[in-house]
This record gives structure tokens, sequence and C-alpha cells, in this order.
């Protein structure tokens, strides 16, 4: 609850610092012949063309770095490249792109709805699917264990990269979106996996075993699974962190910290939930 907190505070004071993809803007992947300058000589030249604000520059390969910009037109456009070849000599241009404010605000506020409607839609799943254990719990309330689970996971992961855009000035763009997605189904794997041997203990016990026996017993039998399958999946995503391009570089961080959040919680935050809910059912139907 105090990480909860924290995460949420950051958020709230300072929100997350949006990419080009979300405020609008322009983005060119650059790449030099033999030696890639210095980022600062990058800027400089582009900083000394008109109407050119808010430059943004990350590497990308060996040789080429990613620039992001506010929304230029095409006259600045060639202007810029000009600018380049001047300075360093034939610099080629793999991509440009350019995202209006109204595109950019409507993905925005897609990408919140798509988040929306998942949870939604998890619940109702959870809910169905354990409706056999109706006499020990309520289903729903394993799926209200579960959505704050994963509750518990988005809102660190988001308040992790508002702290990130604030200090390290790391924006997010569309990716970030599929990240959290990602982070959601992987922790209702997690979730879904104890609470369903959560189920077949209750239902081979005859629903006579106390119910903290049951759950506690259900984590220890998933523990290992737990454990295996996200270290490995966590060792995967650190290579892709450290290795690869800068434009996968925070979507593998924001996986990286989601799945390490996915697994504790499905343990140390759905399951003591469920527990809770469970004691309050009994006290209700008492």
């Amino acid at each position: 609850m105090l990480i909860m907190a924290v995460a949420a505070y950051g958020l709230i004071a300072w929100g997350l610092r949006l990419g080009v993809d979300f405020r609008g803007g322009s983005v060119m992947e650059i790449e030099f012949q033999k030696t890639r300058p210095d980022a600062d000589q990058v800027l400089t030249t582009f900083n000394r063309v008109q109407n050119v604000k808010n430059v943004s520059i990350n590497s990308a390969g060996d040789l080429g770095y990613i620039v992001r910009l506010d929304s230029i037109d095409e006259n600045t456009h060639a202007q810029i490249k000009t600018s380049l070849n001047d300075q360093f000599g034939t610099v080629s241009e793999s991509r440009f792109d350019s995202v209006g404010p109204t595109i950019g605000s409507e993905l925005k506020y897609k990408s919140i709805e798509a988040v929306i409607v998942l949870i939604i839609c998890i619940a109702i799943y959870i809910a169905i699917m354990f409706r056999t254990l109706a006499r020990a719990v309520s289903p729903w309330a394993m799926s209200g264990a579960t959505m704050f689970a994963l509750l518990h996971d988005v809102v660190i992961t988001v308040g992790f990269f508002a702290f990130l855009g604030h200090f390290a000035d790391v924006e997010i763009s569309a990716v970030f979106v599929a990240a959290v997605l990602t982070i959601l189904g992987y922790s209702i794997s997690d979730s879904v996996i104890v609470f369903d041997r959560v189920r077949e203990n209750v239902i081979k016990s005859g629903f006579k075993e106390k119910f903290s026996d049951t759950v506690h017993k259900s984590i220890i039998q998933t523990l290992t699974r737990s454990i295996n399958s996200s270290m490995t999946t966590l060792l995967a995503l650190t290579a892709v962190y450290l290795f690869g391009g800068d434009s996968v570089k925070y979507f593998a961080l924001a996986l990286i910290v989601g799945i390490f959040l996915g697994t504790y919680s499905s343990i140390f935050v759905a399951s003591p939930i469920l527990m809770w809910a469970r004691e309050t059912f009994q006290k209700n139907r008492a």
C-alpha cells in the first residue's frame, strides 16, 4: 500500500511524460556513414533550423539517432536534412513520421479505454470461471481480489514511469500501452493459476478443509512454477533492455517491473485479499 501510494503521488503530481505518439509531433531516424557524432552536436544542428522546437535525441544502433520534435512541415524537414548533410557529410534518413495533436489525443483516450475494457472483461471472466466455489467464497470476491492485484501492478508500473519521466525525461510511446496490456495478461495468468489450484483443493477436500490452509497449500504447490516462469521471462527481458535498441528499451523495462510485480502480487496481494473476503463472506452468511 505504501509503494502504491508513492506511485500514485508521482502519477498525480507529475503525470506521465507523453511522447510524440500521444501529444503529436515528428520523428526522424537518421544514420551517419562512418562515425556517429555526439548527441549534443546533432541537437545543436537541429536547434539552428528555424521552427524546430522541443528536440529530444536517442541513440539507435551503432551509427544512428532517433530524433523527436514538435510537428514540422515539409519545408522545415528539408532544411533539417540539408543542415545535417552540411554539418556531418552524407546523412541518410531511415524514417520520418508526423503525428497530429488530434490523432495523438485520440490514441491516448483509446488506450485508456482499452485498459478499462480489458479489466472489466477479466473481472467477469474470473467470476464465471470460479462460480463452482460459491459454497466456500463468492466468485466475485475472487474477481475483486484479482482486480486489486491488477490495480496494484498497473499503478506501481505507471507511477514508476512517472518518476522516470520527471527525473530522467523518459517519454512513453504507444508501445507502453502494449506493455501495460501485457502486464495485465501476465498478472491475471499468475493469479488464475493460484486460484485454480485453490478451487481444485477445495473441491478435493469436499469443502471441509480450513480455507486458509487450502490457500496456503495452493500457493506452495504453485510457487515453484511461478518463480521459474517469471525468472526465465525476466532474464529474456533483461537481455532486451541491456542489449536492445532505444525503441524497445523502455518497453522491456515496463515489462520487467510489471512481471516482477505480477509474480508477487498473486501471492502477497491477491491471496490475502481473498482470505479477507472469505472471512467477510462467512460473517455476512452468519
